[in-house]
Parts: structure tokens; sequence; C-alpha cells
């Protein structure tokens, strides 16, 4: 196999706790293995294992007898290496005895937790700390583990198998070690014990910082505690793959892992005949109304029952709409299903009666619920369909905190409505929760596929919400509790609106297009550039124009990435200077990333890179306040940018340009960069300009693709405009944009 590396679990820094004083970390991976064989006797064990651990937490699952605890093994120096190498921590530990690789700081759980029966917790611990300065110490582990502390005098043979396992991994920490390696660390536990230990190993990784190769046979464990799953089969490393797609797919599962079904057990075949539809509602008996484990007991017929559900003739079969499609590229025409998202437990009746406005108008819906509390769903896609796909499992959406589960189930339906293809339309309800749980999600679809929340915030500050998208809030007037003669108006305006929409854009997909749409971006000072030349491409190109106030070019970068626009003027790129400078229209940091996926011709320039926005005066940052200024009206104040914060800009842009792959022309206008640029504007300082483009032409790697343009014009002569509009047109981009991987 090839010898890419294998990234473990990471957290973003914000959501972590202030780091503990420990060893400092490792420059490259923490674990990286490569072409690894172990041999028993003449028997090859081992053969050719490549592995590599960045940081966090990386799962080996595999079935017996695969090699997952020689690996182990092989690693901590229990087993000879006979070819290819083993680096932890910065260095090679291949021939290193066990004792030194542990003090290395590399700590071990084996298999089977090899505890002494006879001495106490307490014993176990103080026998093995000896590492003074560490963040761990036997009190740490009592205030983490209290329920070792509670049994701390209680010999290792008198423990429960969680007990031992928690014993065993605090023996372990006691090392302050700089790696885990745990060997199977939820075998012969009960399930309940396996969720502890579950979390357990994911609040260590997730907030102590402590980094682990997991190996491990139970599949949503190992999928729950790392984001990356390597499969190891017949002792090679034959696939690396997204957890949650592991988890999510039983017949992936079967194929690779031979799990789902009994040995031997063919595949089912398909009916000969189509299950007969019955007329009125029906009764749908689930035999396993939460998702059965290797230890669950058969299902009381009691909770069978309570489970069950009623489904009318007509709408779409829940088994079906629990099937991801395969990733595929949809036009309008092809667009099949509208989603119906909220939490069902509360908003139940009133998410049901939209769906049911849509089906009168003949739309096929899918009704998902995104419910925390846990209770049994009637919807299309119940909860934990939804909850699987959080980087961390179902667990981590099911929790006793509502803020929490509400935060975790967000995240979640982001990525299933991610993996979803033919949306027509989205719908929601709910309110400051429900309507944040939805709105990323419903985000994600590209401009002009319909998507509205029925919201008690709407009336409010709902940038938040909107974003750069074209997400329509409906004031709910009435708080959404129930039917009345208030919400049935409005949510029944709400479903016959979206119902309309979706209908309108299946006619549209059937009028002829325009040869292609390019972006443009506009400020107030380089509104006459950028007036010259859409008038001039007008006829022949659909020109759309953003206001570049930060929501301008993140709606321009959007249209982009969803195949709407095919190429790009970015005349004025000033966003980027209040990012770094901290004004009040900045762009983000993935701004012309689109661009650079998509591979699409660029034509860009600096309008108004001589300025940074920020609103009254007295709004201004105090570092700034001997600044020269420009006061736009009473609720703008434009600063003159200096000529270290260009070069600093003129650095960041070129960057970014060097990351384009399809043709770029980068205008450097000298004349001025904006209207206040000029001789006898206030924003006039040649030195700063001069700053400017000196960095960009330091920074950007030339070549016939990719060129800088000094022109000696003023960025709103009309010279210039000439001058762009020709470079323009000798960029052959596509006829049709291209989409990458957009839905709907």
């Amino acid at each position: 196999m090839g010898r890419s590396p294998v990234r473990g679990r990471t957290r973003p820094p914000a959501a972590r706790p202030a780091p503990r004083p420990g060893p400092p970390p490792p420059s490259g991976p923490v674990l990286e293995v490569r072409a690894l064989d172990v041999r028993y006797g003449a028997s090859l064990a081992l053969q050719g294992v490549e592995l590599t651990l960045e940081r966090g937490a990386l799962s080996v699952v595999g079935r017996n007898g695969m090699g997952k605890s020689t690996l182990c093994n092989a690693i901590m120096g229990l087993l000879p290496v006979t070819g290819g190498e083993i680096t932890a921590l910065g260095q090679s530990i291949a021939g290193m005895s066990p004792a030194a690789i542990s003090r290395l700081g590399i700590g071990y759980v084996p298999q089977g937790r090899r505890l002494w029966p006879s001495l106490s917790v307490d014993e176990h611990l103080r026998m093995t700390a000896g590492r003074d300065g560490g963040p761990w110490s036997i009190e740490r582990i009592y205030t983490t583990f209290p329920r070792l502390a509670e049994r701390r005098r209680h010999g290792g043979g008198q423990l429960s198998g969680g007990e031992q396992q928690m014993l065993a991994i605090s023996r372990a920490l006691l090392l302050n070690p700089r790696l885990l390696v745990m060997d199977e660390p939820t075998e012969g536990l009960a399930p309940v014990i396996v969720a502890q230990v579950t979390e357990m190993l994911i609040r260590l990784v997730a907030e102590e910082g402590v980094n682990a190769l997991v190996i491990e046979q139970n599949i949503g464990v190992a999928t729950q505690v790392s984001d990356r799953v390597a499969i190891m089969v017949n002792g090679r490393i034959t696939r690396v793959m997204d957890a949650h797609r592991l988890a999510g797919d039983r017949d992936l599962q079967h194929a690779l892992l031979g799990v789902g079904r009994q040995a031997g057990e063919p595949e089912p075949e398909e009916a000969a005949t189509p299950e007969p539809v019955h007329a009125g509602p029906r009764r749908i008996y689930v035999s396993n109304p939460r998702p059965p484990t290797r230890w669950s007991a058969p299902v009381p017929v009691g909770v069978i029952e309570t489970a069950a559900r009623f489904e009318t003739a007509g709408l779409p079969d829940r088994q079906a709409a629990l099937q991801v499609p395969p990733p595929s590229r949809t036009s309008p025409g092809e667009e099949r299903f509208v989603i119906v998202a909220g939490t069902c437990d509360t908003k139940g009746p009133e998410l049901r009666f939209m769906r049911d406005i849509l089906v009168s108008h003949g739309l096929e819906t899918r009704l998902v619920d995104l419910s925390t509390s846990g209770r049994p769903s009637g919807a299309d896609v119940p909860p934990h369909q939804v909850a699987a796909l959080h980087p961390r499992g179902a667990a981590a959406v099911f929790t006793r905190d509502r803020g929490t589960s509400v935060a975790a189930m967000t995240r979640a339906f982001e990525r299933w409505f991610g993996q979803q293809r033919g949306i027509a339309g989205a719908i929601s309800a709910g309110g400051s929760g429900g309507t944040a749980l939805a709105a990323p999600a419903f985000r994600s679809l590209p401009v002009g596929v319909p998507k509205m929340i029925v919201s008690t915030v709407a009336a409010g500050d709902v940038a938040g919400y909107i974003g750069a998208s074209d997400l329509q809030l409906l004031p709910a007037v009435a708080d959404i509790q129930g039917l009345n003669s208030i919400t049935r108006q409005i949510l029944g305006n709400a479903a016959h609106a979206l119902a309309g929409m979706v209908a309108g854009r299946k006619r549209r997909a059937l009028e002829p297009d325009r040869a292609g749409t390019v972006g443009l971006t506009m400020f107030g000072v380089t509104t006459t550039c950028v007036t010259q030349i859409a008038q001039q491409l007008g006829p022949e190109i659909e020109c759309l124009v953003f206001h570049a106030t930060g929501t301008g070019g993140q709606a321009m970068e959007r249209l982009v990435e969803s195949g709407q626009i095919g190429r790009v003027v970015d005349i004025t790129t000033t966003e980027i200077c209040d990012m770094l400078m901290g004004g009040v229209f900045p762009a983000t940091e993935d701004r012309f990333g689109a661009v650079i996926r998509a591979r699409i011709p660029y034509i860009g320039s600096c309008g108004a890179l001589d300025m940074v926005n920020f609103g009254p005066p007295e709004t201004v940052p105090e570092q700034y306040r001997d600044r020269r200024f420009h006061r736009h009206n009473p609720q703008v104040t434009l600063m003159r940018t200096s000529p270290e914060e260009n070069r600093r800009t003129g650095r960041w842009i070129g960057e970014r340009l060097n990351r384009m792959e399809g043709p770029v022309r980068f205008y450097l206008p000298e004349g001025g960069v904006s209207d206040l640029d000029a001789p006898d504007r206030p924003f006039h300082d040649p030195d700063a300009t001069a700053a400017l483009f000196d960095a960009l032409e330091q920074t950007v790697h030339q070549t016939a693709a990719r060129q800088l343009l000094r022109v000696p014009w003023h960025i709103n002569d009309r010279e210039f405009c000439d001058e762009v509009v020709t470079g323009f047109r000798a960029l052959r981009g596509p006829e049709r944009p291209v989409r990458l991987g957009g839905r709907p």
C-alpha cells in the first residue's frame, strides 16, 4: 500500500482547556511505522505495516488473528522486529528494550489489563508513580477517576472489569506519557461499562491532550474515539478511512471486517416481487428500536410495541429515506425531494403539518428528526441516524447537557446534510435552538435552492443564522408551540411558499441558459471601474456584482463553489485589509479559496487596498488614533493603510495567488487603487502603494499562466477598464461553471 500518513483525531485549540505543564511535544509525528515486518518463527505475522499518527487518536480495527496485538507488542519492544522501522516521539525505537521505550514517554495498556490480584488500587498506583514534574499524579488520577478513589483499598482481583480497565489506564498515565498504546481497552466489558470507558478515552484525547493508538475490535468504540480508522487484515494495513463513514455503513463493515452477518451466511437476495402497497395507515414495528451491539439482549415485546409507528401509503418508505445516495452532481431538473427538519419531540405536529402541505403539492419529502432527548421517533430519518455522523458518534450527541447535545447534533446534521443528493428545498421551524440547529446545514445548499426557517428569532439580528446564503427566516409571530389559528397560517404560508419556489425552480431549469456568468467585486471607491467593465461584458456574459463588505466576497465565492459562477473579475479586494487590520468589513481566511479549488480563470486587482473600514469615529481602535482618516459618512470612517500594512496585505494576497492553478491576471494600477488614491485626493501615498506592489511582485511566482501586470492608469480610468476586459477575454474559461461536489 502507499505511504500516505494516517492522521489522528484533533480538536481546535479553542475547544480545549488551558494546557497543563508537561514535556514539550515532538516536532514530527507522534508515531510512525514504516514497512514493519514481525515473525513468529518462520511465520510472518506483520507484513510491511505502514502507519502514521500525527496527533490525537488513531484506531486500528480488525478481526481476531489479524496482527493487532502483535503490532502493539512490536511497538513496545515486547517482540523483536525483523524488518522495517518504528519511530516514536522523534526517536527510532525498533530494538529498544520495553523499559527504555517506557522511559521515552510511551505508556502501555495491555490486553487483559494484567493487574496483580493481591495488590490494592493504591498500591498499584504508588508502585507505578515515579516521574516527577509531570501533570499526572496519584491525586489527579483519583480526581479524574473518582471510582478508583472509592475503591483505593480493594485488590485488583476485587474490581469490576470497568474498574480494572480504569486502573490499567491510570497506571500508564502515571508515567506521564506523550503516547498511549492501548490494546483492546473495552474487551470483555458490559455495554454500559464500554460506554463509560469510551467517554473516558474521548475525554483524555480531547481535553487532556493525550495521544493514543487504540487497537480495538469494537467498531463503535473505534469510530468514536478517533476521526480516522486503519483496517488491519492478515498482518497488513489495507485501508485508512473516515470513522463516520465506517460507523454508518453496515455493508462496508461486513466487506472489510466480516461483521454484520454470521460467518458463512449468504448475502440476502432481493425479493422477486415488490412489496404490495397497503391502502391507508399501517403500523410499522422495529425489532431493534436502538442499534444493537454484540452484547444486546432480546428486546421485550412491550418496548417494540411502544416504539411502533404508523405510516401512511404514499409517503416515502423509511428504509429508502435512511439510505444515503451515492455522491453525484444534480441539476435543478434532477432535484427530487424536500427536507423537513426539526426537533420532533417538541415540534412534531408543526413539522408534520408543513410536511403534509408539501406532499399535497405532489412533492416527495423526508422528515428528519433532530431531537436530542432520546425518545422514540417516527420520522423518516430518526435522530440516531443523524447523530451517527458526528465525529465522535452518537454518544457525543445524546448527553445529559442540553447545550452540548444541541451543539453536537448541529454538527452531525450538517455532515448528514452534506451527504444528501437531490435536495429540491429545505424547511424547518423552531425557536433560537431549532433555528441554530437547522441553519448551518441549510446554508450549505447552493444559492437558488429554496431554504426557509419559520423562527421566533427572525425579527432580531439574524446575520449569524443567514451568513452569506439566501436562507429565508420567516417570523413566527406566536411561539411555535402547538397548532392554533395563528401558527397554522404562518406555517401554512411557509410550506405553500416553499412548494411554489421548488416548482418555479424546476420550470426555470427548462429555460435556455446564458453562455456563462462572471462575478465582479465593487466598492464605492471602485464603482466607476466595475460599472464600465460590466457594461462592456454585459452583452456577451451575465455579470453578477458583489459589494465588497465581507459578506459580498463570501457570497461570490459560495457561488463559485456551487458552480454558478465560472469566472471572476475581482477588482476590489479591500476585504483583505479589514481582515488583517481589524476593520468592520473583513474577509475570512478562505478568501480566494473557492477560486483555488475550482481552478477557474481569475482576474484581480488592488481595488481599495488603500483603506480599512471602521464605524463612527469613536469606534476606531485606540492604536489607530493618530492615523490618517477620511469620513465617508456618519457611520463609516476610512483609515489609510501604512506601507507596512500594505506589505503585509501584498504578501497575504500573493501567497493565495500562488495556489491558483487556473490562469491568473492580477493588475497593479500605478495611477491609484481607489477614488481616494490620486494626486489630489486624501489617501494618495506613493510610498504605501509602492510597498504593496513590491510585496506582491516579491511573493508571486510568475509564470505564463500566472502574471502580475503593472499598468500606468488609475483604477477608475477608461484605459484600465479596457485593459481588464481585454485580459478577461483572452483567458478562455469553461463555457459552463464547474461544480465542486456541490448539491443540490
